[in-house]
This record gives structure tokens, sequence and C-alpha cells, in this order.
């Protein structure tokens, strides 16, 4: 492949396999915590951080990241304490976000205007070797957390009420997911932008479900199909010159599409043989709810 003889295609593949893992690895929390819309809103947020990057003259990646965890922080304090006008104070969060972005890059020296588009939509050829670095602690970092703790993660995610009375810390965790979703943002917004790295943290969670229900499944399956779109994605902005972010994305939901008609008639014989299996007239089985034991894996 030619595109291999270019050291920009060569970061850009990097970057691209990393957003792949990190992103729905992240993602398969916020689907559970139905936060599906979170990784948006810390896009927006992370705006003001890379103004405020390029009007300091300093790395607008990390600068993002800064800005876009407290912002995140500051959301998770919202959904506790905010009650009826927390959805209020989470939009004058959004908006002001983006607002202080686009007033912050208009006070930077001249040019940065044309750069903030490429963290807004994603761009192959401006990701320096600085940013393939940045971009690979902070995937690490997301790694080592959606991994390592991924038991507490889901616990916490599928049910705080039953995690809280299990012992596990419910609201350091539920802090530690913003957190690690802020940083996924910023990972990703050099290939996917800023404002469309939340669809490559929710769809590919969603096309994943439609093969399995059991949570370690899915997680892999959202995680190949997040590798498998970037890639695809980026090779194809390469030899089609269209944008990176956009094509990633819609493939993305292709990929959705495509999962739910195959999955469709599998789900229907699977349907049929549940009822097969099941003994006529038993009131006790129609009518018993499911219930979860510790360590169940089910996402519902």
């Amino acid at each position: 492949m030619d595109l291999l003889n270019y050291a920009f295609m060569q970061r850009a593949l990097l970057a691209a396999v990393l957003v792949g893992i990190t992103a729905p690895a992240v993602g398969i929390y916020l689907v559970q915590r139905r936060q599906a819309l979170m990784g948006d809103g810390i896009g927006h947020v992370a705006m003001t951080g890379v103004g405020l990057g390029f009007l300091l003259s300093t790395s607008p990646v990390w600068m993002a990241t800064a800005v876009s965890v407290l912002g995140a922080v500051l959301m998770e304090l919202i959904r506790w304490y905010g009650r009826t006008r927390g959805d209020i104070a989470l939009a004058m969060l959004f908006y002001g976000g983006m607002a202080g972005g686009v007033m912050l890059i208009n006070l930077a020296p001249t040019g940065s205007n044309a750069n903030l588009t490429t963290y807004l939509f994603g761009s192959l050829s401006t990701v320096s070797q600085s940013d393939v670095l940045s971009i690979c602690l902070l995937a690490a970092f997301v790694v080592l957390v959606t991994l390592g703790l991924r038991r507490q993660l889901f616990a916490v995610s599928q049910d705080e009420e039953f995690a809280r009375v299990t012992g596990l810390p419910v609201r350091a965790l539920n802090l530690l997911t913003a957190v690690t979703a802020a940083v996924t943002v910023t990972v990703a917004m050099r290939v996917v932008g800023l404002l469309l790295v939340s669809a490559l943290m929710v769809v590919p969670v969603a096309a994943a479900q439609q093969l399995s229900r059991s949570f370690s499944a899915t997680f892999v399956i959202a995680v190949a199909i997040g590798v498998a779109v970037t890639v695809s994605g980026t090779i194809t902005s390469y030899y089609q010159d269209v944008p990176p972010g956009a094509t990633i994305v819609l493939l993305t939901i292709a990929a959705f599409v495509a999962l739910t008609v195959l999955a469709a008639p599998l789900a229907r014989r699977r349907a049929r043989a549940a009822a097969a299996a099941q003994p006529a007239g038993d009131p006790a089985e129609c009518t018993l709810p499911a219930t979860r034991e510790a360590g169940d894996e089910i996402i519902v």
C-alpha cells in the first residue's frame, strides 16, 4: 500500500487504531448509563480548550484534555445536585463551551480559524508526531481504566443502588467514567473531530448489541467494529480525498444498519426456540421476572 510510504499517513493510521479502540471502550459504559450524548457535550466543552491552546500558543490537545476533564467533572456534579434544573445547567455548559472556543479562536493569532476546522471535523495531514505521542499516552490511560476496572464500572453503570449496597465507591467511579470519556474525546478529535466523536463512542456499541447481549462479547465486538471503521475511513479519506471524520461516522452507521439487518433473522429464530423450549401452561415461567446475580454481564 503506497499510503504507508508517507509519514503523515503512518501517524494517521496509528491514531485511527487508537481511536477505534478507546471510543467504543468508553462508549459501552455511557450506553449502559443512558448517557449516549455525553461525548457530544464534552466535545463542545473541549472547543474552549482548543481555543485556549491556540491563544496561549500551547498544545491544543493537552489544553483540550484539561478543559474537557474539568467540564466532565462539572457534568457529574450537575447530575448529582442539579435536580430539576440540571438540564438547563448542562445546556449552558455545552453551548458556553462552544461559544468560548469560537471567541478564543478569534482572539488567537491569524491562521487559527483554519486550524480549528481540523479539530472540529478531523484531519489526516495535520496529525503531528507530538499529537501521536499525546494520543498514545491518553489512549493508554483509557485502556487501563476501561479494562482494569471493567467489573466495577459495569456494576455502577448497570445499577448504582446495587453497586452502592455492595460497597463500591459509586461517586468516585462515576467521576472516573466521566474523566475517561473526556480523555477519549481529546484522543479522537484529531481523527474524527470534536463534533463527530460521540457517534464513534455510541454507534459501534449499538451495532455490537445486535449480535450479543453479553457485556464481554459486546465490548470485544464494539472495539473490533471501531478499529475496522476508523482504519477503513482513514484509508478511504486518503484515496478519495474526503473528510476523515465524516467518512468514519458514515461507515459506522452503515455497519450498524448491516448488522441490524443480519441479526434480525437470528433474533427471530432465538425467540421461536425459547418459546418452544418453555413448558406450555407454566404460569411461573411466564410471570417470573429475570433476576441479576453478582457477576452477570447481561446488557439490558
